[in-house]
This record gives C-alpha cells, sequence and structure tokens, in this order.
C-alpha cells in the first residue's frame, strides 16, 4: 500500500476511568465518516498520564485490548495508542499496535519520565519495536523518547516515526520543534499524537498532533482542541526524499547498549 490513511484521535481524557475514556475515543472513532488505514490514541489513553494508581492490574487479556481488537476488526484498520500493562507483577507504559486480524505488536516505553516520577511506577522497555503494516515500516515511540534522537535513529529501517503522548503545554514548543527534527534528520513521515485537557494533578495539555513529512514540513496540526482527523500519507515520498539528499550515508555509526 503506498498510501496510509491515519486517523489521528486528539482526545480529551477523563482520569482514572478507563471504561469512560474507551467509550469516548469509540465514539471519535465512530463519528469519522471517511475510511482511514490506521488509527492513533494517544498516550496512557485509558487513565491520563500515572492515573493508574489504585486501578486493578490490567494485562494483554484485559478489557483494553480486547477493545482495540473489537475496533479494529470492525473497521478493517489498525488501531494504536499506550496503555498500562501488567506482565509479572511489572508495571508498563505499552504502546499497542492491533491489526484487523487481531495481531498485537507493541513497545514498552524506553525513556520513562524521572522527573515526574515514572520511572517509580513503571519498567522500562528493553527492546527498539518496528512494525510491518500495509507495506510500511513502522517505529513505535513514547512521548519522553522524542527527546532521544540516538534512540529515534532511522537505520534505513523504518518509513513513519509513530508516537503518542501526554505532553504538558509548558513544554509544548520543545513538542513542535522535536517532532520536525525527527522528521528532517531520519527523512521519514512521524506523526505526534497529544491529548487535551486538564488532567487529575493539575497538568494542562495543549494538544497540537501533528503530522510531518520526511523533508520536515508540517501537513496537519490538530490546534488545542479536541479532535479527529485523517491524514493521507503517500509511501512514495519517503524514497523521494532519500534518494534526492542521501546524507544519512555520511552518519555516524554508534552502539545503544543495555537492551534484550
Amino acid at each position: 500500500m503506498s498510501t496510509l490513511k491515519t486517523l489521528l484521535v486528539q482526545a480529551q481524557l477523563r482520569w482514572k476511568d478507563p471504561a469512560r475514556n474507551r467509550e469516548h475515543l469509540q465514539g471519535m472513532i465512530a463519528a469519522e465518516e471517511h475510511g482511514f488505514d490506521l488509527v492513533v490514541l494517544p498516550e496512557t489513553f485509558t487513565t491520563g498520564f500515572l492515573g493508574d494508581t489504585d486501578l486493578p492490574a490490567e494485562g494483554m487479556g484485559g478489557p483494553t485490548v480486547q477493545w482495540m481488537k473489537g475496533l479494529a476488526k470492525k473497521y478493517d484498520c489498525a488501531i494504536s495508542g499506550s496503555a498500562v500493562i501488567t506482565e509479572q507483577e511489572n508495571r508498563f507504559n505499552r504502546l499497542v499496535f492491533v491489526t484487523p486480524e487481531g495481531v498485537c505488536g507493541y513497545y514498552d516505553k524506553r525513556h520513562l519520565f524521572a522527573f515526574g516520577g515514572e520511572n517509580r511506577r513503571y519498567a522500562a522497555g528493553r527492546q527498539r519495536v518496528i512494525l510491518n503494516y500495509r507495506g510500511w515500516r513502522i517505529n513505535l515511540q513514547i512521548c519522553y523518547d522524542l527527546r532521544f534522537p540516538a534512540w529515534c535513529r532511522n537505520r534505513g529501517d523504518y518509513d513513519l516515526m509513530l508516537l503518542v503522548a501526554n505532553w504538558p503545554s509548558k513544554r509544548v514548543r520543545h513538542w513542535s520543534s522535536l517532532l520536525e527534527a525527527r522528521a528532517i534528520e531520519n527523512q521519514s513521515w512521524v506523526i505526534g499524537v497529544n491529548r487535551v485537557g486538564q488532567d487529575g494533578n493539575g497538568l494542562q495539555y495543549p494538544g497540537h498532533s501533528v503530522v510531518h513529512d520526511p523533508s520536515g514540513q508540517c501537513v496537519a496540526n490538530l490546534g488545542n482542541v479536541e479532535a479527529a482527523t485523517v491524514v493521507e500519507m503517500d509511501l512514495a515520498a519517503v524514497q523521494k526524499s532519500r534518494e534526492e539528499f542521501p546524507f544519512q550515508a555520511d552518519a555516524d555509526e554508534f552502539l545503544i547498549t543495555g537492551l534484550d
């Protein structure tokens, strides 16, 4: 598939209320009249960031992943977003990617936001994850990962960087600048989906979910209100960008340690 129609869902999340969030997000998806290949939800879309305190643990067989499977089948699309998932007594901030066939891929957030205490709540991921979906190679990332360009580096192995976030308003300039930079330096499409509204800790979120093309050009920005928008991306733009300006051939070699 040369084009990928992606529904960006920029939502106001309900604090510590998974069932209500699933219902609300399902309504936003259902309101979209046009077809799409992929749905992208924000980080921790069932609870809000660090909003899982005192909530029952949920595994990959729990209600959230089952809900995602149902939607993926219903709309014949992939659906992605991060949720708090527990495995072997460890909680992970996990970006789940479910295909229409019900196949679940996932990425556990590598860089935990120690400044906000995330490292005390969850276990860090130990694998870089790139999934293949309808001819696209998709690199999965979560929020704070955006600040680490070596971790996001394109090694000739992905066409799209998909990043979900709960990125606060006070650092929205960093959000916008870093997403643009990741697209330029990696010559890939970049999707960044953020939330809006206020969470239970009083933090404000600005939205500004965006799509950048492989030249860094912003082709969609959802602004600062709750919204859901379909954006069409062309895979040929990746190859064109890399052929016209093949600077990746001069990139430095490096090794990231501490991985499985």
